[in-house]
């Protein structure tokens, strides 16, 4: 391993100088962020899950955050909501409602995300692409079971409510995260 390989961040969050200071810093700004992003929402009338920019900003995030600050933020994210702060979407608080498996899924998402950028896979457009549908099942994966179980209807009737109308919106998510990552390796692999 030359010198160079063995400084190079790891992730885009290294770049900054900081430590524990900033690491606390960008865990509370990004679950912040995905409370901002999570009020940018368009209520569907045919599902209880609504369109919202959320997916987004956790994917990109985790990517440019790491494993643990990602999935710590995302934490934050989900406890405070819990807890009664009004930024899941529509201004939501509490875990009774359909769509909060979703948030438990950012969670999930934001430590494979923040793990396989980690490994570099958020360098090259075509592996972030990869990276974020990955990210994306998993929050399909927990988001879909839990609406299926809180609104009372089979699996698949859960999927045609809480995934397949978000398909195409997802994937334009996906391509301008993974648009913006390599981009930003560009900038910082220049400095």
């Amino acid at each position: 391993m030359t010198t160079a390989a063995a400084l190079r961040p790891r992730v885009l969050a290294d770049v900054i100088p900081g430590g524990v200071i900033r690491d606390v810093a960008l865990v509370v700004a990004v679950a912040a962020f995905t409370g901002a992003a999570a009020q940018v929402a368009v209520p569907l009338p045919f599902t209880p899950v609504p369109l919202s920019l959320q997916t987004f900003t956790v994917l990109l995030s985790a990517a440019a955050l790491g494993p643990w600050r990602a999935g710590a933020a995302m934490g934050l994210y989900l406890v405070a909501g819990v807890a009664g702060v009004p930024w899941f979407s529509e201004q939501r608080t509490g875990f009774a409602f359909p769509s909060f498996g979703y948030i438990i899924g950012f969670v999930l998402a934001a430590l494979i995300v923040g793990t396989l950028a980690r490994r570099g896979a958020d360098r090259r457009a075509g592996s972030a692409v990869v990276t974020m549908v990955i990210g994306n099942l998993a929050i399909y994966a927990v988001g879909v079971p839990y609406l299926a179980l809180a609104i009372g209807v089979s699996l698949p009737e859960a999927i045609a409510l809480g995934a397949l109308p978000f398909v195409i919106g997802d994937g334009l998510k996906i391509v301008l995260a993974a648009g913006l990552l390599p981009a930003a390796w560009r900038l910082v692999d220049r400095r």
